[in-house]
């Protein structure tokens, strides 16, 4: 009988996590802003995107934020590195997608990282970002590097800062 009187409140309790996972677009600009560089202190590793998913033709997305990152684009001292939408399936444990843009080069792209997700009781977000530069034969040469993690509101706009990097994103259900 007493188990039957704590039954509701277990639902209560478990209710929101089950209801939280789920498929969401998740739509990122990643852009320098006005600053002093700042040199990463170890590149990106060789297996960077490693266990990451990666964006395709079934999960791409045609991005929303085009007159976000307009504006960002048109403002002095700013750039859009990286704009790229998709869907993700998110819960309790982490989803990670690896993102790059630019042609690679023994390995490496110009822009490359990972965007990982958890959906909980929260949504919860860890960034890592690589803007590389290459020498003249096509080897890494040095590199930025921006790596953030936050806590995210569904459907609102997060801005991550570090340094002369920005990351925008935004997690909405579907």
């Amino acid at each position: 009988m007493r188990a039957l009187r704590l039954l509701p409140l277990l639902l209560a309790l478990l209710a929101p996590a089950a209801f939280a996972e789920g498929l969401y677009q998740v739509e990122l600009i990643l852009f320098r802003q006005p600053g002093d560089p700042l040199p990463a202190g170890q590149p990106p590793a060789e297996n960077w995107a490693a266990g990451a998913q990666t964006l395709n033709d079934t999960n791409r997305r045609t991005p929303a934020l085009e007159e976000q990152a307009a504006k960002l684009a048109g403002a002095e001292g700013y750039k859009v590195l990286l704009h790229q939408a998709w869907q993700q399936q998110l819960g309790g444990t982490a989803s990670r997608m690896a993102l790059s843009a630019g042609k690679e080069s023994h390995g490496h792209h110009p822009i490359e990282g990972t965007l990982s997700l958890t959906q909980g009781r929260y949504l919860d977000v860890a960034a890592e970002f690589w803007i590389n530069r290459f020498d003249n034969v096509g080897f890494l040469a040095g590199s930025e590097r921006l790596k953030q993690a936050s806590r995210l509101s569904t459907g609102q706009f997060t801005f991550l800062d570090h340094g002369n990097l920005g990351l925008l994103i935004r997690v909405t259900p579907l």
